[in-house]
């Protein structure tokens, strides 16, 4: 069994690498923070130049058409520079399920845009990991051959700049359906949110008797829920990803740093405590980066994954939160400096545990998953 990335995957994480590493440096990041953007067009259209928003978008429509375990590669790669740029919400939460359940109709006029950078997407699905009575949500009622959408929904990564937003909406049959709404359309309300000191990453979607065609329902009618929970199943484990970047370059920079600042007359990586935190550091991005790739396989295979991707969003909520504390801890004054590059990362993996839910309450619902069905193996929790 051969456990090793493809030459095509290494080479796409060779570019993504290089990609991010030349266009988000820390002083870009820097002078795009301090103008008070949020995310880096120029990064965005490089990548489109370069292929890579096309990685996971089928051939017929100008992709790549290569598949998760790709664009998750180059996922890592954003995360390791925390490269402010919604490849997250276009490619995973809007170009995946486009890919997976769109006519050929909507993948030509979505997806062969995105491929080009002349689009971007998103999905409104913040409401599955909220507590119920604070959720939204949007009716569905038919008028003719199409829709007519309201109500609001919440937290939509990447609203305030997405062109197309993917809405489940329930009709009065109480069946959950998914629309294509596009953000020009009349009716359509954004109002950004920040909701991580990163910027306005994120909007609040309202929708006041949005007229949508026939042709902007994705897959059939009643199938939204199926949509949603494989959109959330995917979006987890892209997350995980991106933790992973987040953290093993916390990490890197960490050991970095405690080798060259000297304290006594000695580098301060040489004292016993702060080694044996950087070795638990090491820990925890390994656990993270082996639960996340067994999700991923599993995903990408078509197999079940539930405990999989618990397990993965449990590591990646729970250990990233000791990494980047002891990157701070171990940089002194200057970790919580604003404007020094560490506390980027340290943001950007609580925004990212904040996305996917607080560790205890992944291992809940890891363990009620586990309690209720008996088919599913303890291999989830192994590394």
């Amino acid at each position: 069994m051969n456990f090793e990335f493809s030459e095509d995957q290494l080479a796409i994480r060779e570019l993504a690498y290089q990609i991010f590493t030349d266009s988000a440096t820390d002083e870009s990041l820097l002078k795009l923070a301090r103008s008070g953007g949020t995310f880096d067009e120029p990064l965005w259209n490089t990548l489109a130049e370069q292929g890579l928003l096309g990685i996971a978008i089928p051939e017929a429509v100008g992709g790549s058409g290569l598949g998760f375990v790709e664009l998750c590669l180059i996922l890592e790669e954003q995360g390791r520079r925390v490269a402010p740029t919604p490849l997250f919400s276009s490619l995973v939460l809007g170009g995946l399920p486009l890919a997976n359940y769109g006519s050929a109709e909507q993948q030509q006029q979505w997806l062969g845009a995105l491929a080009t950078g002349s689009v971007k997407l998103t999905a409104a699905i913040a409401e599955v990991g909220m507590n119920p009575a604070l959720a939204t949500a949007v009716t569905a009622t038919a008028d003719g051959d199409g829709w007519v959408l309201s109500g609001k929904r919440s937290v939509v990564p990447d609203g305030s700049v997405a062109d197309c937003i993917l809405v489940p909406a329930v009709d009065a049959d109480g069946q959950t359906s998914v629309f294509l709404v596009e953000t020009a359309s009349a009716g359509v309300a954004l109002n950004g949110v920040n909701i991580s000191l990163l910027g306005e990453r994120a909007a609040h979607l309202e929708l006041e008797n949005v007229s949508v065609a026939a042709t902007a329902l994705l897959g059939s009618v009643g199938q939204g829920q199926e949509i949603v929970d494989w959109i959330e199943e995917h979006a987890n484990v892209a997350h995980c990803a991106l933790q992973v970047g987040v953290t093993e370059e916390a990490m890197k920079r960490t050991a970095a740093y405690l080798s060259e600042r000297e304290q006594f007359g000695v580098p301060l990586g040489s004292f016993q405590a702060l080694a044996m935190r950087m070795a638990d550091s090491y820990i925890d991005v390994e656990a993270m980066r082996s639960t996340y790739w067994l999700a991923l396989w599993r995903l990408s295979e078509g197999l079940p994954a539930s405990a999989e991707v618990r397990a993965a969003k449990w590591w990646a909520c729970d250990a990233a939160a000791r990494v980047v504390q002891t990157a701070q801890h171990h940089h002194g004054g200057i970790g919580a400096d604003l404007d020094y590059p560490i506390h980027r990362f340290f943001l950007n993996a609580k925004h990212i545990a904040y996305t996917l839910g607080n560790g205890s309450t992944q291992l809940d619902r890891l363990g009620e998953l586990l309690a209720s069905d008996d088919s599913i193996g303890f291999h989830a929790l192994e590394l």
